[in-house]
């Protein structure tokens, strides 16, 4: 009775150091998650113009665009008239050409979003001279600098968040390993009393590994909902973060991080267990 009175404040502190070390890992994924979810945003926000030979018939344009709109590298197509523009141009800053001009010296052309994972110096190239095959395009022009820039400094972001994703889930698995192991040190003299009672070592290890699996549930529960809390703040104060929300991602993520509590709690408890049961008698004190 008192080895287990004095075994529970242990076990306490073990599901709140498990919860504080998982909450870390799991607001660090988060970052990431956000990072890849605001690259791909960029880099679908990009816009290739496809600019049609002057006098193009709307039919040849329209039916353009729907070939463009079902090419898989296209996210969408939209059509730009020679009117709408002039009036973006004028909209920009431009100088009325109207003044010197009776003529509108503008093109019309279609405009396309691609797919995040076409945006990117090979793909947009080919992309072009798939789309320069039609004798209506003039040119295909997007912005090579602002491409190179993009994937530059998103693939520097995703080495350095990659790099402390690493490092940081190795200092997790040690600090739960840790935590475990102390916590089980004052168990150390039931565990040996059970073993020279003529206990096998399944059943002493059973219980504390069952205890371990449900520390780790409630760990990772307590961490998923420290972070649920974190991102819904977040998102309250800074209503921009809800337009990279991505389900899907935070489900894994949260998943990923109760299933890391129980695995490492319950690897860590049965390693206690062997060694203690290894040890000889005056080495527990």
């Amino acid at each position: 009775m008192a080895n287990g009175t004095k075994a529970k404040p242990s076990y306490v502190y073990a599901i709140i150091g498990i919860s504080l070390v998982l909450f870390l890992l799991g607001t660090l994924g988060w970052l990431v998650i956000n990072g890849r979810t605001l690259s791909r945003a960029f880099k679908e926000d990009l816009q290739v113009t496809v600019i049609l030979h002057d006098n193009t018939r709307d039919e040849m344009t329209k039916k353009l665009q729907t070939v463009l709109s079902q090419q898989p590298f296209v996210k969408s197509a939209t059509i730009e008239t020679k009117e709408d523009a002039a009036k973006k141009f004028f909209a920009e800053g431009g100088e009325d050409f109207t003044e010197l001009l009776d003529f509108n010296p503008l093109y019309s052309s279609i405009l396309l979003n691609l797919h995040s994972e076409y945006v990117n110096k090979d793909s947009l190239e080919r992309v072009k001279q798939f789309i320069m095959q039609s004798n209506i395009v003039r040119e295909v022009d997007y912005s090579k600098q602002v491409v190179d820039n993009l994937n530059a400094n998103f693939r520097r972001i995703g080495i350095i968040l990659g790099s402390i994703s690493l490092v940081l889930f190795i200092v997790v698995v040690i600090l739960i390993d840790n935590t475990v192991r102390l916590a089980m040190f004052s168990n150390r003299f039931l565990i040996k009393t059970m073993q020279m009672v003529g206990a096998t070592r399944q059943f002493i290890s059973r219980p504390f590994d069952k205890r371990a699996a449900l520390n780790g549930v409630i760990s990772g529960a307590i961490s998923v909902a420290g972070l649920w809390i974190v991102i819904s703040f977040a998102e309250a104060q800074l209503p921009a973060l809800k337009a990279l929300h991505a389900p899907a991602l935070l489900v894994i993520l949260m998943l990923g991080m109760l299933v890391m509590g129980v695995i490492i709690s319950v690897v860590s408890t049965h390693r206690s267990v062997v060694k203690y049961l290894k040890m000889h008698v005056d080495d527990l004190y």
